[in-house]
């Protein structure tokens, strides 16, 4: 059974910096294209981040570009979401799935496999 379970999430004060995992079972995380999402409070799930298969290629939107790093340890079969420069808008629920390509826009929510999993990990952003 293919499965994702997320953890690391918490409370981190603004300009701080938190770790994501996101543990895989069922599947390679080298072999398959996958991505993070977010939901803020009150509004709908967000494109974070993707990384692709084997070459691990990373695409994020321009709201975290520059301080939010995904990468990916094929030994661990796990995938990573560094977190720095956190902001206030950062705060919601992190969940990563798999997705059916490589994608790089809103466009990766569609993309979306429902594999089964956690519940993903809140993050909070606040002084």
């Amino acid at each position: 059974e293919v499965q994702l379970v997320e953890s690391g999430g918490g409370l981190v004060q603004p300009g701080g910096s938190l770790r994501l995992s996101c543990s895989a079972s069922g599947f390679s995380v080298r072999t398959s294209a996958m991505a993070w999402f977010r939901q803020p409070p009150g509004k709908g799930p967000e494109w974070v981040s993707s990384i692709s298969s084997v070459s691990s290629s990373t695409r994020y939107p321009d709201s975290v570009k520059g301080r939010f790093t995904m990468s990916r340890d094929n030994a661990k079969n796990t995938l990573y979401l560094q977190m720095d420069s956190v902001k206030p808008e950062d705060t919601g629920v992190y969940t990563c799935a798999r997705t059916s390509y490589f994608c790089a826009s809103a466009a990766c929510i569609e993309a979306r496999l429902h594999d089964s999993g956690g519940q993903g990990t809140q993050v909070t952003v606040s002084s």
